[in-house]
């Protein structure tokens, strides 16, 4: 059905022996479809031309993907990323190159909002805390650790997209008061969600838990700094599974340390992987995670149908739903590949 489309899998998706690290992506949906795929012959960092050159659509996971492997494939037409995350990918080489990007915001939004407020409810309870002493045989001293109760307290959300919507919808029982920062929505937006619109200097002094669920972009690194950190109450936790700097590591860690916040859920960080030495690992008020908290399988088998179902649309000469790069669809090249495409299906 689809003959001559030809697919490469980054090779991350696989366990070091070869087999599958994230059990059913959804890769049927291509077999089924007549669609040919491959793992890359190699696992690296950076994507190179070479190793992509042959193929019309790649489902990428970790590697970057730059400008020096974009500018030399002429038959590349999407890249379909495993997840919402884009900044391991050059948007701009993909547009004046006639790629389309594709993400997959569904398929992500129910297991990262679950993540979200599972490290919400985890630093409330003092949860790990509590699972290290009774490991210690320090039964007597749950005393000292005090948990704080979360109805009638504030959520501040940063970023009132797809997720952060889906926290609202998860947390809402729990009779939490929401706040929401997000330039790119409407008061009217964020009170049909079921927030207050406010801006990012309010969210973070009024809320007890500030969840960040934004993009990472230029105008969102180290969007935490130091000074914005300070505004926070020293009772209030801060929650990120987005991405590592959207927020100042090294400004994150002394107020900390200083008790100018009473503790953090963190899936993501600065470098990844974090260094074993970093000095936020040693901390008792600080839940961490690999950058895979959200890692079950509804999530797994959610991105890749996704990302595999927009691949078929390109294949199939469609513009797939999720496009972050709209502008390409203006690009002559791609123009005359979609053609090309809803002709040979």
């Amino acid at each position: 059905m689809r003959q001559g489309f030809r697919v490469g899998v980054t090779r991350d998706f696989l366990k070091p022996d070869g087999t599958s690290g994230f059990g059913d992506i959804g890769l049927g949906l291509l077999d089924s479809a007549g669609v040919a795929w491959e793992y890359l012959a190699e696992n690296t960092p950076e994507l190179r031309a070479g190793q992509v050159r042959d193929f019309d659509g790649l489902l990428v996971l970790g590697p970057r993907v730059g400008a020096a492997a974009l500018d030399d494939c002429g038959r590349l037409t999407i890249i379909a990323r495993f997840g919402v995350g884009f900044d391991s990918v050059d948007v701009d080489a993909c547009t004046r190159n006639g790629v389309l990007l594709t993400i997959t915001p569904d398929a992500v939004r129910r297991p990262v909002a679950a993540a979200a407020l599972t490290l919400l409810l985890a630093l409330s309870h003092k949860l790990l805390i509590k699972d290290r002493l009774t490991r210690a045989g320090r039964w007597a001293e749950k005393l000292d650790y005090m948990g704080q109760g979360v109805t009638g307290r504030t959520l501040g959300l940063i970023g009132l997209g797809n997720i952060g919507r889906d926290v609202i919808n998860l947390a809402r029982a729990l009779e939490l008061r929401f706040l929401a920062f997000d330039p790119y929505i409407s008061s009217e937006q964020a009170s049909a969600a079921g927030a207050e619109r406010v801006d990012l200097e309010t969210l973070l002094r009024e809320s007890d838990y500030v969840s960040v669920n934004c993009n990472l972009t230029d105008e969102t690194y180290h969007l935490l700094d130091a000074e914005r950190l300070a505004l926070m109450k020293p009772t209030a936790y801060l929650i990120n599974t987005a991405r590592g700097p959207i927020v100042d590591q090294a400004a994150l860690t002394a107020a900390l340390r200083a008790g100018r916040l009473a503790g953090a859920g963190l899936d993501v960080f600065e470098q990844e992987p974090v260094d074993p030495d970093d000095p936020i690992l040693t901390l008792d008020n600080v839940i961490v995670a690999p950058h895979g908290i959200c890692w079950t399988d509804e999530c797994f088998r959610g991105n890749g149908l996704s990302a595999c179902q927009s691949i078929l649309d390109v294949a199939a000469g469609r513009v797939p739903r999720y496009v972050v790069n709209r502008a390409a669809l203006e690009h002559p090249r791609l123009q005359r590949r979609l053609r090309d495409l809803a002709t040979r299906a």
